[in-house]
């Protein structure tokens, strides 16, 4: 559409009409133009900062985004000295408020950390960054060659606008503050758990509350399980006998040696599996107890197929051989299932002979897999 001569006079209907069918009716021509109802306004005129009118203030500027900087690193240090120095136990009140004084002490550090940051960022840009006003056209956007080196050239200007070249003391207390801004993120990482070195994996993991004489009761009623009271082909959901006490004396260390614990016992005619040398006496009769827990993901398995003595993983489909020490057949699982050594007490309960011995669940790259059992082994 043309422009108009004299100012932004709205064009009329027929005006519209004629251009818009000569504009369907042939090309543009060199001296077709859009038109714009409101003229272009376009930059307004530069005011000069009195940081780049004053090379005092500019220094008192930088002065100012370093120390600000360096208090964010300040708090963030301070963060990490009050997580480990300030006891848990500990309570501050504010008239009728009363909060712990760690998270008092992290939250504060953590923020100001943060917060003087973007303080100082803010700063540096609203005072010492380059301050020419621009304006751009709009473009398509996909950007073609000529765009891209055109904005690689605008991003090396920006960068020498900013100073960074220059004061390289911001620059680097930047970076400092924004690395040590990082340390209280990893440090409460510390939260979520003890660390898992070899003594604490074989304390808490790597261990279950299934001791010698422990009897195994069914997880339903907590009653204990006889040797004749299973049937060949069975599959009976099972836990340990002193994991009932921990649901009214501690319920989370229930949960936790719960689902470590959990067991499923079968029975199968003793002419129909292979039991090696080494596992003799970890069977009654054709009664044996695997974890319950898949060595893929830790899914809890109780899909039982009696014909073929294989338990199915419900979650990807890892299948068992529990007729042959729990060997895997199909499926992502990398080991065979854990199987606990039983025997019976003298008036016929099935008791454990011992805990696991090999830890149990999904696998993780620290624990030792030479225990585990391999087909072929005896």
């Amino acid at each position: 559409m043309a422009r108009k001569e004299g100012g932004s006079r709205p064009m009329s209907g027929n005006e519209m009409d004629t251009l818009n069918h000569g504009a369907s009716a042939a090309e543009p021509t060199a001296d077709v133009v859009e038109y714009h109802p409101v003229p272009d306004p376009g930059v307004e005129p530069h005011v000069e900062r009195w940081t780049d009118a004053n090379p005092a203030a500019a220094a008192r500027a930088a002065r100012q985004v370093i120390t600000m900087l360096a208090i964010s690193m300040l708090c963030s240090l301070a963060f990490v000295v009050s997580y480990f120095a300030i006891p848990r136990e500990n309570f501050v009140n504010f008239g009728p408020l009363h909060m712990s004084a760690l998270n008092l002490a992290l939250g504060l550090f953590g923020g100001l950390a943060v917060l003087l940051i973007g303080f100082s960022c803010i700063h540096w840009a609203k005072q010492l960054m380059g301050d020419e006003e621009i304006q751009q056209e709009r473009h398509p956007m996909a950007s073609s060659q000529a765009d891209v080196e055109e904005m690689a050239g605008e991003w090396n200007k920006g960068v020498a606008d900013s100073g960074i070249g220059r004061r390289k003391v911001i620059g680097g207390m930047l970076a400092g503050a924004a690395g040590l801004v990082a340390l209280p993120a990893v440090v409460t990482l510390a939260d979520m758990g003890p660390h898992p070195g070899k003594g604490t994996r074989a304390a808490t993991i790597e261990k279950t509350i299934w001791a010698e004489g422990v009897k195994l009761v069914n997880d339903i009623t907590w009653k204990p399980i006889k040797m004749a009271d299973m049937e060949i082909g069975q599959l009976v959901n099972a836990e340990p006998e002193n994991l009932e006490h921990l649901a009214h004396d501690d319920p989370a260390a229930f949960q936790r040696e719960k689902a470590k614990a959990a067991i499923i016992i079968v029975r199968m005619d003793p002419n129909s599996i292979k039991v090696p040398e080494s596992r003799k006496d970890w069977q009654v009769n054709g009664i044996l107890a695997y974890s319950k827990i898949c060595t893929h993901v830790g899914c809890p398995i109780s899909l039982w197929e009696q014909k073929s003595h294989h338990l199915l993983c419900p979650c990807h489909q890892s299948t068992f051989d529990l007729g042959d020490s729990g060997v895997v057949v199909f499926g992502p699982a990398a080991r065979s299932l854990p199987q606990l050594p039983i025997t019976t007490d003298a008036q016929g309960y099935l008791v454990a002979r011992s805990d696991f011995t090999v830890p149990v669940g999904p696998s993780y790259f620290e624990r030792d897999s030479r225990n585990d059992y391999k087909k072929g082994d005896n």
